[in-house]
């Protein structure tokens, strides 16, 4: 049964209390900074102020980033991997922290909605993407690419992932799908495993962990949302269910068949 444990705080104070190279993978989906009276998003459709919460503005991002970052590095596992999700509002910054910490840039994944909802604006394009850096601390790093290509239908999996946004299933404003993070975990992760999430928001990544029988720690700055978190994932069982909940695997029978061999070796 997988170890789950929820924090409640500051992400950069608690990682300070785990020790160096004890986690085996990290997931982060920081703020991106977005929030702001002078921001805008849309809303059913009609332009509204972007406020996501407190924990969205930042006054000095490069500072933030760079503080995170380096605790990160720190408890993560010499053969571990860090995915860090971000858009062009944070992303830059995040890539040349890790460079500038001499991580190995494995990947830089987009991920592309293809419902993304439409723009109003006729200024500009309208975003249907997000990205997120792999790295990891030397070349030397569990990464299962065989699984990849299986869920990939027998090709190489590439760094262009096309998984529909999801409706949220929590009131949390940035909450990720919990196929997008089924890929991630399965692919940066063995069973077992220790993953850490820094900003667990409202728990999918510990949602995740715990069905595909990984151990997590997630910290979470929102008295709300640890609460929302936590009867989350208690409400989840342990199970792969989730996998096959995937239409496109599921309506594949052989695909099927070989994820499941897959996990019997």
């Amino acid at each position: 049964m997988s170890k789950i444990e929820i924090k409640k705080g500051d992400c950069i104070k608690l990682l300070k209390k785990l020790k160096d190279g004890s986690v085996d993978m990290i997931f982060a989906d920081p703020p991106y900074n977005l929030s702001g009276k002078s921001n805008q998003t849309v809303q059913s459709g009609k332009p509204i102020v972007c406020d996501k919460g407190e924990w969205d503005i930042i006054n000095d991002l490069e500072e933030f980033n760079n503080l995170w970052i380096k605790e990160c590095i720190r408890v993560l596992s010499d053969n571990g991997t860090i995915w860090i999700s971000g858009t062009l509002h944070n992303h830059p910054s995040v890539g040349c922290i890790l460079k500038n910490n001499n991580l190995w840039i494995i990947n830089d994944i987009v991920w592309y909605k293809r419902n993304a909802p439409p723009l109003l604006s006729k200024t500009r394009l309208a975003p249907s993407t997000e990205l997120i850096w792999l790295a990891s601390k030397s070349k030397k790093y569990y990464f299962d690419y065989d699984l990849g290509k299986i869920l990939n239908q027998g090709k190489q999996m590439r760094n262009l992932w096309q998984i529909n946004a999801q409706r949220h299933l929590t009131k949390h404003p940035t909450e990720k799908p919990e196929h997008l993070l089924e890929r991630i975990i399965l692919l940066g992760s063995k069973e077992n495993d220790l993953i850490l999430d820094p900003f667990t928001g409202s728990g999918t990544t510990g949602v995740v962990a715990k069905k595909l029988n990984r151990n997590f720690i997630g910290f979470e700055i929102s008295d709300e949302f640890v609460k929302i978190a936590k009867n989350r994932i208690k409400d989840t069982q342990d199970s792969k269910d989730l996998i096959f909940s995937n239409k496109d695997i599921n309506n594949d029978i052989a695909l099927k068949k070989s994820i499941l061999n897959y996990f019997k070796k």
